[in-house]
C-alpha cells in the first residue's frame, strides 16, 4: 500500500499503534455509524438548534446545512485516501507534508484541540445525568449550585456527574479500537429512537399540530443578508466538523475499501446529518406550545416530557450517544496525536490518559456555556485546524501528486524523501503560521468583526495558497525532494 522506500524504521518514530494498520475491518455502515455518533450527540444538537436563532429563513438554514455538509463529506474523502492507502494515522501523515519531527507541532495542535474537546462533549454528556440526578433527588438542588456549592466553576453534583462520564469513557477506550467501534454501531443510531418517541409525544400535547411560524422573519430580507446568514452558518458547521476532518485518516486507515469509506461518508453525512438536523428543528419547535418557550437542550426536554423511567432512558441514550462521539473524534485523535511526540515512551493508551486528564484542566463548563461562546469556541478551534487540512491536502494532492511513500515517513535518514532540514520542513510551518495568524485576526480585530465566522474559510484557503506558493517559491532553495511512485 502506498509505495515503498528500503528505509530503515527509526524506534523514534514508530510504535505498534503509529505503525501501518494490520488489520481493514471497518465496513461502510462503520463509518455510517461513526458519523452518527459524531452528529448524533448534545453538542451537535445544540450547534444545530444555535443556527436557527441567527433570523434566517428554515429554508436558507437548511441550504446553509446541506452546502456546508457536502464540503464536509468531499475534505472527509479527500483527507482518507493517504492513510488508507499507508494505514498510517494522521500524525504520522502529516510527516510527508511538515517533515518526520515537524508533524508533532500539527499534531500538537490537534492533541490540544481534540483535549478541548474532549472536555466540552464530556461537559455536556455530564449535564444530562446532572439533570437526570436532581429529578430523582431534588434535596440535592442546593449541591448543583457552584456558587453555594462548587470548585473552579463547576457545582459538587457537577463534578460528580463530570467524573462518572469521564471514567466511563476511558473504560470503553482502554479496551481498544476494536471496542469503539461496536460501541459507536450501536450509540449511534439508537438516538434516532429516542428523538422520534419525544415528537411523538410532543404532538399529542400540541393536537398533532406543527408551525414553524416562529422561525418565519417578520421583515423582508435583502438578497445580502441572504447570502451573509447562509454563509456565516456554513462556516459554523464546517468549524463544528473541522477537528475530525483533520484527523479522518486515524479512522480510514481501517477500511476495507474506498469505495466503503466513500459510500459511509455518503451516507452518514449529507443524508444522516440533514436527517438529525430535521428531528432537531421538529422537537425544538414543538417545546413552544408545549412548555411555552423554547428549549434547546435534549436533555432538559426528555427529562421534562415523560415519567421517571422513561426519563432515565432517554437520559442514558444521550449520554451514550454523546461518549460514542466524544471517544471516535476525540480520544482517539488525541491519543495518537500524544503518541506521536515520542513513540518509544508513549503509547495510544498513554496518549489517550493524557487527554482525559487534560480535559478536567482545561475546564471546559468555561468554553461552551452559551450561544455567543458557543460560536466563539468553535471559531478559534477551527481556526487552528483548517489550515492544517488545506496544506496537507495542497500539498499530498498538488505538490506531490497522490505518490507517498510508506517506510519514508518512519525514517530518519537525511537521504529520506520526508527529512528535511532538522527532520522540520520549514515552508509547511510557514505556511501553517500565515493561515492561522491570518484567520486569528479575523477573530479577534473589531475591524473585522463582521467577518469572524468566515476565520475557517480565509485559515483553509490562505494556508492552502501559501503551501502552494512557498513551495513553488523556495523548493530549490530548501532542495525539496520529490518522491517517485
Amino acid at each position: 500500500m502506498g509505495g515503498t522506500h528500503h528505509a530503515t524504521h527509526d524506534n523514534r518514530l514508530i510504535n505498534e499503534d503509529l505503525a501501518p494498520s494490520a488489520t481493514r475491518t471497518w465496513q461502510w455502515k462503520d463509518y455510517l455509524f461513526l458519523w452518527m455518533s459524531d452528529i448524533h450527540s448534545v453538542a451537535g444538537y445544540i450547534t444545530v438548534g444555535s443556527l436557527f436563532t441567527l433570523g434566517l429563513p428554515l429554508y436558507d438554514v437548511f441550504a446553509a446545512l446541506l452546502f456546508a455538509i457536502l464540503l464536509v463529506q468531499l475534505a472527509c474523502n479527500l483527507m482518507a485516501a493517504p492513510s488508507f492507502k499507508t494505514g498510517a494515522p494522521f500524525p504520522v501523515i502529516a510527516r510527508m507534508t511538515f517533515g518526520v519531527y515537524g508533524a508533532i507541532i500539527p499534531a500538537l495542535i490537534r492533541g490540544i484541540i481534540a483535549v478541548g474537546w474532549y472536555g466540552i462533549q464530556t461537559w455536556l454528556a455530564s449535564n444530562a445525568l446532572v439533570i437526570l440526578v436532581l429529578k430523582i433527588w431534588p434535596i440535592l438542588e442546593p449541591w448543583a449550585d457552584s456558587t453555594q456549592h462548587g470548585l473552579l466553576g463547576l457545582s459538587y453534583v457537577g463534578w460528580f456527574a463530570f467524573l462518572t462520564v469521564w471514567s466511563l469513557q476511558t473504560l470503553v477506550f482502554w479496551n481498544g479500537m476494536d471496542a469503539i467501534r461496536h460501541f459507536i454501531d450501536w450509540a449511534g443510531p439508537v438516538i434516532y429512537g429516542l428523538m422520534v418517541l419525544l415528537d411523538m409525544w410532543l404532538l399529542s400535547k400540541t393536537g398533532w399540530h406543527l408551525s414553524f411560524q416562529f422561525f418565519t422573519p417578520h421583515e423582508p430580507i435583502s438578497l445580502l443578508a441572504h447570502t451573509s446568514g447562509i454563509m456565516n452558518a456554513m462556516s459554523l458547521i464546517l468549524a463544528f466538523f473541522a477537528p475530525i476532518i483533520l484527523n479522518f485518516g486515524d479512522f480510514s486507515r481501517y477500511g476495507t475499501s474506498l469505495h466503503s469509506i466513500h459510500r459511509g461518508n455518503f451516507w452518514g453525512l449529507p443524508f444522516n446529518f440533514l436527517a438529525f438536523s430535521l428531528l432537531t428543528l421538529v422537537t425544538i419547535t414543538l417545546t413552544l406550545p408545549v412548555f411555552g418557550h423554547m428549549i434547546f437542550d435534549p436533555v432538559e426536554t426528555a427529562v421534562k416530557t415523560t415519567s421517571l423511567g422513561t426519563a432515565i432512558v432517554g437520559v442514558i441514550t444521550i449520554v451514550a450517544a454523546t461518549i460514542g462521539i466524544n471517544i471516535s473524534a476525540n480520544f482517539v485523535s488525541a491519543a495518537f496525536d500524544f503518541s506521536n511526540m515520542a513513540p518509544h515512551h508513549l503509547s495510544w493508551r498513554k496518549g489517550g490518559l493524557i487527554a482525559a486528564v487534560g480535559a478536567i484542566l482545561f475546564t471546559p463548563w468555561n468554553l461552551y456555556a452559551r450561544p455567543e461562546l458557543i460560536h466563539l469556541t468553535l471559531d478559534v478551534l477551527g481556526t487552528f485546524i483548517t489550515p492544517l487540512i488545506g496544506i496537507i491536502l495542497s500539498d499530498y494532492y498538488i505538490i506531490k501528486k497522490q505518490i507517498i511513500i510508506t517506510d519514508a515517513l518512519y525514517s530518519s535518514d537525511q537521504s529520506n524523501v520526508y527529512w528535511y532540514k532538522s527532520g522540520f520542513n520549514l515552508i509547511s510551518l510557514l505556511s501553517l503560521l500565515i493561515g492561522t495568524g491570518c484567520g486569528v485576526l479575523f477573530i479577534f480585530l473589531p475591524s473585522l468583526a463582521s467577518m469572524r465566522n468566515f476565520s475557517c474559510f480565509f485559515g483553509f484557503v490562505i494556508g492552502m495558497l501559501a503551501q502552494i506558493l512557498l513551495s513553488s517559491l523556495l523548493s530549490y532553495q530548501y532542495r525539496l525532494k520529490q518522491p517517485t511512485a
